[in-house]
């Protein structure tokens, strides 16, 4: 990828870096002023999404309103952690019906295969709005004795459900365990999915047909990492360079080295030791970057150039989805029992940069790993997960030739949905305008059809 130099990690500053110094800097950060609308998702305008059933005129008789954090009145509807779902049912009925209940179903299910066995419903709540023993639906509160559920005009009911901010499953020897409720997850390639629907079901006596109407839901739950170093925050604040490993100990995981081998040319055979730190926490908001420093020492000055190449380092963050099949969905050709699918889903861009000029043999690369924002968030509930790892693969230049098949190292990460507290993250590379992982965000689809069972 071609660019101007971004700004490199800081080196030498203004501001005290290390030693009692750094302890100074650190107590004496200067106050930031704290966001508010753009940290939270709950600030986005409101969307309506209008449902119905219709009668043999086309014309709309039973209609479910939502409204949602959905970008588009045309998507499906969306909510974030503390939103309830907050809706209504309408009935217009130009004739006299008989109905003897409306209820408004909310369900979380893990599907990870076809069968009925395949699915595991971790959530359910159930709003009655209406029933026969409730009275008229117009003055409930006037009529004690039990209706004949006779009904003919218009009738609104309002209904608001709660989001649960964890769910309890049945763990290991039974006993109950607390899940933090999933995110919506549905991709075409893997097999297991996380959905939510909402269901209205207006029910009739034995010998009438109920009627259904169904749409899902997308939901985002609210997580987000700790707060950066206090010289990382200055430097975010201050939009500067970022302090080094060297002079930010507390702002950066210094991984195990690993050594590099293979030849140059098919001539000779090299050896180099790379270290690889990461910004930490190591919990990183979707939509910002995971900074990154490569140190590579090589005695080889020929083999230095070729390996301290950009190009030549494979740094990328890999995304595994675990989950457990069934022998109800395993077809002829495929593993019962826990599943993996694993996939790198964005790759690092590197810079050239400064080291101390006392280490010739030695080579800095600066670089970040652009997180897009559709990156789905680490999550684990029941028999399924999404897990994050930062991985280092066998360099790929021209004239090398690495000994190495294997990934050279992994260093587990998390993903999270919202930013933290203290100054936003800065990315310094450009932005790719494209996902790497090619995959489309689920809250980007257009909206379901319902699915409907009309009388």
């Amino acid at each position: 990828m071609a660019f101007s130099s971004p700004p490199r990690y800081r080196r030498h500053s203004s501001i005290p870096l290390a030693g009692p110094a750094a302890s100074h800097a650190q107590t004496e950060l200067p106050p930031y002023v704290r966001r508010t609308s753009s940290q939270h998702f709950t600030q986005r305008p409101q969307v309506e999404h209008a449902y119905h059933l219709t009668n043999s005129k086309n014309k709309p008789w039973a209609t479910l309103k939502l409204r949602s954090s959905a970008k588009s009145p045309s998507l499906i509807p969306t909510f974030f952690q503390h939103e309830d779902i907050v809706g209504s049912l309408e009935l217009n009925l130009d004739k006299v019906e008989t109905i003897s209940a409306v209820t408004v179903t909310l369900k979380g299910r893990l599907v990870t295969g076809a069968g009925s066995n395949d699915a595991q419903k971790f959530l359910e709540r159930h709003v009655t709005l209406w029933s026969k023993s409730m009275g008229d639906p117009r003055a409930p509160r006037v009529s004690d004795a039990a209706h004949s559920g006779k009904l003919q005009g218009e009738y609104v009911w309002p209904f608001s459900i709660q989001l649960p901010k964890t769910v309890s499953l049945p763990g290991n020897h039974g006993c109950p365990q607390e899940y933090s409720l999933p995110q919506t997850f549905l991709e075409r390639d893997t097999r297991a999915s996380i959905q939510y629907d909402l269901t209205v079901l207006i029910s009739r006596n034995k010998l009438r047909t109920d009627s259904q109407l169904r749409t899902p839901l997308a939901y985002v739950p609210s997580t987000k990492p700790g707060p950066p170093s206090l010289l990382r925050q200055l430097a975010y604040q201050e939009r500067a360079p970022l302090p080094g490993p060297e002079f930010d100990p507390d702002g950066w995981k210094n991984l195990q080295p690993v050594m590099i081998r293979g030849s140059i040319f098919n001539a000779r055979h090299v050896a180099a030791k790379c270290r690889l730190s990461i910004a930490q926490p190591l919990c990183y908001t979707r939509g910002s970057a995971i900074p990154c420093v490569l140190d590579i020492d090589c005695k080889d000055s020929q083999a230095l150039d070729l390996l301290a190449a950009p190009k030549a380092v494979v740094v990328q963050l890999q995304r595994r989805v675990r989950f457990f099949v069934t022998a109800a969905g395993v077809s002829v050709n495929e593993m019962l029992g826990w599943n993996d699918t694993v996939e790198e889903v964005e790759t690092a861009v590197w810079w050239p940069g400064e080291r101390n000029h006392a280490e010739p043999h030695v080579r800095r690369l600066e670089g970040e790993i652009r997180l897009s924002k559709d990156l789905k968030p680490t999550s684990a509930i029941s028999h399924f997960s999404i897990s994050y790892s930062v991985v280092m693969h066998p360099f790929m230049t021209t004239a090398f030739t690495s000994t190495d098949t294997r990934t050279l190292l992994a260093e587990p990460v998390e993903i999270a949905t919202m930013y933290g507290r203290g100054p936003r993250p800065r990315a310094l590379s450009p932005p790719t305008y494209e996902t790497s992982s090619g995959r489309s965000s689920e809250f980007s689809l257009p909206q379901y059809t319902p699915m409907i069972r009309a009388y």
